[in-house]
């Protein structure tokens, strides 16, 4: 006869190879493409930001958790070079090292540690720095220099317009589809090709990093939205393209809006997420005063993930459905 019982143990019951170490330096292989265009055509000044970016949020988060928190040192999880990189994915290739790094402790001190650290942070980290550094910064961070390749300027590059800025302000031509694809244009260092971004989101897609549920939600909505915004008034709206491959949409999309700490937990709510960063992106980019509104619009997202998680999850097994 048997002696075995039956052991009740907390979830998780179900293990894989996945670790939080795996898939951040898997998020930082996609980001790869879309960092090798900005050395391209922003030369000196990508080299510069992405160093600075990263090794400050590195150092911050170090110091932090080694003098304030004096907990377990966590730097070597990955998380803190994701944060880096997406935050000088966010900038202008000529910002300066000084406002970089007041982004880079609002990214890590505010965005993330204040609320104690990897998963427990509300809002995305990499865009608390962008948006803290725009507020605080509005010239600076609007100051976009002209994509050449391989340029060694720096910070006494040429500036230009962006195709949401002119757009906005209704004032030259924007850049060619090929322009859009290839990353040819002005915008932030990172966001610019849309072709190494969707690359990166093939390989996180592949690799099963990120499921389709908020990058297709919010590409669908932004194409709908403006395409029905086109369709009214073609002379005073772009059409959805422009909107898609323009911006920091894809970049948000993919690598921002997916943020597993920060976003629902269930293929609906995920939907319902993008769908709401959808609308309010095109709602800022079409009426607000911004030329861009990825990033609030995810932010403001983020703000409402746990009420998304609330109400929208699966019914739980067992659980029996009164019908009245």
């Amino acid at each position: 006869m048997t002696t075995d019982k039956l052991i009740i143990s907390p979830s998780p019951h179900i293990h894989s190879g996945d670790s939080v170490e795996k898939n951040m330096y898997g998020v930082l292989i996609a980001l790869v493409p879309a960092w090798m265009v900005s050395l391209v055509f922003f030369g000196l000044g990508a080299l510069i930001v992405t160093a600075v970016s990263i090794a400050s949020c590195v150092l911050f988060e170090y110091l932090i958790q080694r003098f304030l928190i004096k907990g377990r040192i966590t730097v070597g999880d990955g998380s803190a070079l994701i944060t880096g990189t997406l935050l000088a994915f966010n900038l202008p290739s000529s910002l300066p090292v000084w406002i970089i790094l007041i982004g880079a402790l609002a990214a890590i001190g505010i965005g993330k540690m204040s609320f104690g650290g990897l998963g427990n942070n509300i809002f995305n980290p990499a865009l608390v720095g962008r948006v803290f550094l725009l507020i605080s910064f509005p010239v600076q961070m609007t100051n976009w220099p002209e994509p050449g390749l391989f340029p060694l300027h720096y910070t006494d590059a040429v500036s230009g317009a962006t195709t949401l800025a002119m757009l906005k302000g209704h004032f030259g031509e924007w850049p060619s589809y090929a322009a859009m694809l290839s990353g040819k244009m002005g915008g932030s260092l990172g966001e610019v090709s849309a072709i190494a971004l969707l690359i990166g989101g093939v390989y996180m897609l592949w690799k099963k990093i990120i499921t389709w549920h908020i990058p297709v939600s919010i590409l669908l909505t932004v194409a709908v939205f403006t395409g029905v915004m086109y369709g009214i008034d073609s002379t005073q709206y772009a059409n959805p393209f422009v909107h898609l491959l323009s911006g920091g949409l894809l970049l948000g999309a993919i690598f921002m809006a997916t943020d597993y700490v920060t976003s629902p937990m269930t293929p609906k709510g995920m939907m319902i997420f993008g769908a709401g960063i959808g609308i309010i992106t095109v709602a800022i980019r079409l009426f607000g005063a911004y030329p861009e509104g990825m990033s609030f619009a995810i932010l403001i997202m983020n703000a409402f993930t746990p009420l998304i998680n609330r109400y929208v999850k699966p019914k739980r097994f067992g659980e029996v459905i009164n019908n009245g």
